[in-house]
């Protein structure tokens, strides 16, 4: 089966360098408008998840959630989270750093297994 959530190795090489600074980490992706649709990072258990959060998968080592309504609209897709540069979620930790958290996706093929998470 592929990850529902992947990371390209500029996330991965960002997310170390987050967890250097503030522990272990995790991402929640509400599907909001504005910083509510980008992916936001925070210490682990800061954000309270629950009934309506999916646990999609893992990057670097961090947990990855995204909101039960906005799976439903991406449950066929591969989310790609990248880096870019910018300032993204006020509350994301990765503000300071000047890039921010982009969320890419693609479609799974015919072929492909895109089983829940």
């Amino acid at each position: 089966m592929e990850p529902k959530v992947i990371a390209t190795e500029a996330a991965l090489k960002l997310i170390e360098k987050l967890k250097a600074k503030y522990g272990p980490l995790m991402f929640h992706q509400s599907g909001g408008c504005c910083d509510g649709s980008s992916p936001m990072c925070y210490p682990l258990g800061e954000l309270i998840v629950g009934d309506s959060d999916v646990l999609l998968g893992e990057i670097g080592g961090c947990p990855f959630y995204i909101a039960k309504a906005q799976y439903e609209y991406w449950k066929h897709t591969q989310l790609i989270i990248d880096v870019v540069p910018g300032r993204g979620g006020m509350f994301s930790l990765e503000g300071p750093e000047g890039v921010r958290f982009l969320t890419r996706s693609r479609v799974f093929g015919q072929s492909e297994d895109a089983g829940a998470p």
